[in-house]
């Protein structure tokens, strides 16, 4: 494994130089959270599609293939149609805000008094998403180097707390096009093609495995539905996924740029689920489906190339665990200590960066730390999921299309949906369907009896958010060009 090792050391290193090199490019609050709102069209791309493509996507992915067959796909694939809704009527809008945070997005639109609340459950999604993701480590770091889970846990998530506080977004965005690159090659260009020759081609598949691995509709209709509810509809409302929107240089880089990257992750959900159909035939007795990719990678690839792969494994977790981080940091900084404080309106200044800087490094060692204690990822993500759902997506996609929606009628959303899901996960078990089925409906009922109970949006604040989504002056300061020899 000797020739393995070294490609993972190689990787670790550069993701550490790549921290080190966006750390000179943030010299401003816009540098450090949003990269200057000036990357163009490959990198939002890449970038996008490294975040929403994370270990989930790909341990989990293969491991639902492996379960399922091809409808194994459907998770990542409602993924990547989420990404494409947000891209193709979302994404210029929200570009054009020139925000930070959801919640700021919340409190232009009605008016304020809106934030602190939709930031406390914000924030309770960004972290559990971070810290599933930080989880995954030790499953990767197993099968390299044969360590306990909490090193495992520690060292993975020392090198993403490390890179993302030295340079904020843009050690995230150069980090993440790396990993994208690596990510592509590993898994499409290699893994794909070699787990279908391993396993006798499609036909020899198809003639070992029951018919309903390979019905496009073998998971179930309500597991389907469920997915769409919870993944598709969480693209269009998270912090980690509006970030990313936010450095977009124009809202034609971020609808053009977003829908490749939507696309892509069509591509990667069927690579997947073939993956995991492949590892089937090959070893149709694992203990656990998501042992499937960690045993084909092992057992199947040559030396070097077993390397890459798992590197890509790693990237895919480190995308998503650094995407999380910062947007974590960025809710627990802007929206919720700041406006605690009563500071969030204050002049930005080099000190900002400090500050962004200090809570991304409190954020990630708060984020090992439950990642150690933790051991059901399954329920902490679907819990994180669906608080985010039943909790803001009416209120986020209310503000964006109905007028008549008012504050009261914002904060009546959160508060029910979030304790409606809350007291029904209580009831029918975490991982049920009903919490989030239920919990939207009382939301988007809340929403429309108390903003139809209560006085419109004041005139001004509406003629306010409507110049921002024209493109109109914000409040934030210009971000200076970095001087070339920096």
């Amino acid at each position: 494994m000797a020739v393995d090792y070294t490609v993972i050391v190689v990787y670790l290193a550069g993701m550490l130089a790549m921290g080190w090199w966006g750390m000179r490019r943030a010299r401003s609050k816009s540098e450090f959270l949003v990269a200057g709102r000036r990357l163009g069209p490959a990198m939002y791309s890449g970038t996008m599609a490294a975040i929403v493509l994370g270990g989930a996507s790909t341990i989990g992915g293969v491991g639902l293939g492996y379960q399922y067959g091809l409808s194994g796909a459907w998770m990542v694939f409602t993924i990547g149609l989420g990404l494409l809704a947000l891209s193709v009527f979302f994404s210029a809008r929200i570009a054009r805000l020139k925000v930070y945070t959801v919640s700021e997005m919340l409190d232009l639109r009605y008016g304020g008094r809106a934030g602190v609340i939709s930031g406390v459950v914000m924030w309770a999604y960004t972290l559990m998403l971070a810290v599933t993701s930080t989880i995954a480590y030790a499953t990767i770091f197993d099968v390299l180097f044969d360590l306990n889970r909490t090193v495992a846990i520690v060292l993975g998530g020392s090198i993403v707390v490390a890179y993302s506080t030295l340079g904020g977004m843009w050690s995230i965005t150069l980090t993440d096009m790396v990993q994208f690159v690596v990510k592509t090659i590993g898994v499409l260009l290699l893994l794909l093609p070699i787990a279908v020759v391993k396993a006798g081609g499609f036909g020899e598949m198809k003639a070992k495995l029951p018919t309903s691995y390979f019905d496009p509709l073998g998971i179930g209709g309500e597991t389907i539905f469920t997915y769409v509810l919870i993944y598709t509809f969480g693209m269009l409302i998270g912090q980690d996924i509006w970030q990313r929107v936010f450095t977009a240089r124009s809202d034609r880089t971020a609808r053009w740029g977003g829908t490749v990257a939507g696309t892509y992750c069509l591509a990667y959900a069927l690579a997947g689920a073939v993956i995991g159909t492949a590892a089937k035939v090959l070893y149709p007795k694992l203990g656990s489906p998501d042992d499937a990719f960690a045993t084909i990678v092992k057992d199947e690839l040559p030396v070097g190339v077993r390397g890459l792969v798992l590197a890509a494994a790693l990237a895919a977790v480190m995308s998503t665990s650094s995407g999380a981080l910062i947007a974590c940091a960025t809710v627990a900084n802007n929206d919720i200590w700041s406006r605690l404080r009563g500071i969030a309106g204050r002049s930005e200044d080099h000190d900002e960066v400090t500050g962004n800087r200090a809570f991304i490094l409190v954020m990630g060692v708060g984020v090992i730390g439950t990642a150690i204690a933790l051991n059901n990822v399954v329920e902490a993500l679907t819990v994180a999921y669906n608080l985010l759902v039943g909790g803001l997506l009416v209120p986020i996609l209310g503000g964006l299309l109905w007028k008549r929606g008012t504050v009261q009628g914002a904060l009546a959303s959160v508060i029910v949906g979030g304790l409606a899901v809350i007291g029904l996960m209580a009831g029918y078990g975490i991982l049920a369907n009903e919490p989030v089925y239920y919990g939207l409906l009382a939301s988007l009922a809340a929403y429309l009896a108390v903003s139809l109970a209560t006085r419109p949006t004041d005139e001004t604040v509406l003629a306010t958010w409507r110049e921002r989504l024209a493109g109109g002056p914000s409040s934030e300061l210009p971000s200076e060009p970095v001087p070339a020899h920096q």
